[in-house]
């Protein structure tokens, strides 16, 4: 299945989560049997260039492609979660969104010392999410070596500050607007 296939399989939901907002819904292509393996496997594809050792995904969604990505490649996954679900004492970090503000932790243990990181979300758009992420990930002693999304919303130029904050970016479909 290639690259147009898999924008087909996402819905586009208008005003949404506000007036003005073309929301790009990635469950209708998770919910494709077919689709979610052709979007893993070209995930796949490109963490295993980025010589990953470690996959890293941003909750909850970056947990679906990148525990799928990890599982694909025999590679270890690290959760970046949301504030209070790690029962170890935590790295932590706050951040802006596009909407608000957020929490991320990691577990400082979670990722050995020098690994090569690949982060994984289902979307970028202002970039915050995954900077966090690097951010925390960095602190646990890893080397992000790229950052994977599913869709990257280039208006919104997420993946230019992570660029510029020394992260390469790829995603596997881009949409206009936001």
């Amino acid at each position: 299945m290639n690259v147009e296939d898999l924008r087909a399989l996402v819905r586009t939901i208008p005003d949404f989560p506000k007036p003005g907002i073309l929301f790009r819904d990635v469950t209708t292509l998770i919910g494709d049997g077919p689709g979610f393996a052709a979007a893993v496997d070209h995930m796949a594809g490109r963490a295993q260039a980025a010589r990953a050792d470690v996959i890293a995904g941003i909750e909850a969604r970056g947990f679906i492609f990148g525990a799928a990505v990890a599982a694909r490649l025999a590679l270890p996954f690290v959760p970046v979660r949301k504030p209070g679900k790690l029962p170890v004492p935590v790295l932590a970090i706050d951040y802006a969104l596009e909407y608000g503000t957020g929490t991320l932790e990691v577990d400082p243990g979670a990722v050995p010392d020098g690994a090569r990181v690949v982060v994984i979300d289902d979307l970028i758009a202002t970039g915050g999410t995954a900077l966090a992420a690097v951010e925390l990930l960095r602190r646990a002693g890893g080397t992000v070596a790229q950052a994977l999304f599913a869709i990257d919303l280039p208006d919104l130029n997420g993946a230019q500050r992570l660029h510029d904050a020394g992260v390469p970016s790829d995603a596997l479909l881009t949409f206009d607007g936001h």
